[in-house]
């Protein structure tokens, strides 16, 4: 059972910090320009311990590290940052608009202390794998700093909506943080502290089971740092502070839930043929075709393309766009009736075969232009695109050779997946938007 525990956040104090200028986004989104426009928003921006600069002078005694555990326990010594006096949860919504479109929504969940789970025990469960070299960064942070920065978004199952109901009575206050970050997302913030309010949630999340949607390096890495700290004490004591980590738990039944699709666009492929690989696909894919032959057919064709790739969902299609000397045009593929997916993709679980993202790797990718999975994990042939505009015009300026564009997973078939004990192919989900870090922050 999910184990969901209220907690003293430390918080920046907006009379000395203000939180547009202070909060950042998760660090593995964060850019070198991103980097450098944090650094210079505020002298005690997040940045600094969440993703601070090296030096070439760095040393074991002065370091990234050394760096961001000295700046954190200066902004609590200086009232910079502070602990509420009471455990709380704290209520979470994010006001955004859905990139591409002119579509709003709201976004609401709930920022708890989660008790860490062995992915053994069936109560916390991954949908991607994970690289080693993120997880050694973040390991080393947390043991200089020993403070939970960056939020892990937690996925979670509800259809009574229990915990929804007590987050809208909070909303009805105003918010204890507001802020609109540099995507124009509104991010607004509640205290949940009643003690009657702390024991609904703690009793409506006892019998979920938590699907990790973003933050599998930092679970991991906060799997690591407990079990390093069991063996400094030699007793497993659960109500330990290194026992539980900082999440935000959603609930899939809740509105506002969206998640991106990511797109491939693949390159250096040896001796490269549009053609081949239409005669290849034809016995599994239909191919609707949209040509141009001038800027201005191409808008009008592009349009018609990216509507045809929407609507022919439930067909499972998709998208491309391939370099071809012979015609200019844009392509939607989708399965013929009748084809045999077990014969298809021969090696993927049912659960895997109804996921377009699972179609092209499988299905395209690999048989027809010979990008195995060995040279996706090393990046040999693809790169990824969130915006489709962005992976069309790298075929456009000679970048790529071929690029497909998908449609969103949905995020029943990640809750299936996971929960079943399998995992997706890398970028398959982009949920949006990403939570802030520093909004809370969890200090052990």
């Amino acid at each position: 059972m999910a184990q969901v525990f209220p907690f003293r956040a430390f918080r920046y104090n907006p009379a000395r910090a203000p939180f547009d200028r202070v909060l950042t986004q998760p660090y593995d989104k964060i850019s070198p320009a991103m980097q450098d426009k944090y650094y210079a928003s505020n002298p005690h921006n997040l940045i600094a311990v969440e993703k601070g600069r090296s030096n070439p002078s760095d040393t074991p005694q002065n370091n990234v590290y050394t760096r961001a555990a000295a700046s954190l326990e200066d902004w609590i010594r200086n009232g910079i940052v502070q602990q509420d006096p009471t455990p709380s949860f704290y209520a979470y919504s994010q006001e955004y608009t859905v990139p591409g479109t002119e579509e709003r929504h709201t976004r609401r969940g709930f920022i708890g202390a989660g008790q860490l789970e062995d992915y053994s025990a069936r109560v916390i469960f991954r949908h991607e794998q994970t690289l080693s070299g993120p997880k050694a960064d973040r390991l080393e942070l947390l043991r200089h700093t020993r403070t939970h920065t960056g939020q892990l978004f937690m996925l979670y199952s509800d259809p009574q909506r229990r915990v929804d109901e007590i987050l809208a009575e909070a909303e009805t206050s105003a918010p204890e943080t507001e802020l609109r970050d540099e995507y124009g997302v509104t991010h607004r913030l509640w205290i949940i502290s009643h003690p009657q309010h702390v024991a609904a949630i703690q009793k409506a999340m006892q019998d979920q089971k938590l699907v990790i949607a973003d933050g599998h390096h930092r679970y991991e890495t906060a799997l690591a740092y407990r079990n390093e700290c069991r063996s400094r004490t030699g007793k497993n004591d659960s109500d330990a502070p290194f026992e539980r980590v900082m999440m935000t738990f959603i609930n899939t039944h809740s509105e506002g839930l969206t998640i991106l699709p990511t797109h491939r666009v693949a390159s250096h492929i040896h001796d490269f043929s549009w053609p081949a690989v239409r005669r290849h696909l034809e016995p599994w894919f239909a191919a609707e075709e949209f040509p141009f032959s001038s800027d201005a057919k191409k808008e009008e064709a592009l349009k018609k393309f990216l509507a045809c790739l929407i609507n022919a969902r439930a067909r499972r299609a998709i998208g491309v766009y391939p370099a071809d000397p012979q015609k200019c045009a844009f392509y939607v593929l989708t399965l013929r009736n009748g084809v045999n997916l077990a014969q298809l993709l021969p090696n993927v679980s049912p659960l895997q075969r109804v996921l377009d993202v699972v179609l092209l790797h499988e299905g395209i990718l690999e048989p027809a232009l010979g990008i195995t999975p060995q040279a996706v994990t090393a990046e040999a042939h693809l790169t990824y695109e969130r915006e489709a505009i962005a992976a069309l015009d790298a075929l456009d300026s000679g970048r790529a050779q071929i690029s497909f564009l998908l449609n969103p997973c949905g995020v029943d078939q990640v809750m299936k997946i996971a929960t079943a004990g399998e995992v997706l192919p890398q970028k398959s989900t982009d949920f949006y938007p990403k939570l802030l870090s520093g909004i809370t922050m969890y200090r052990i």
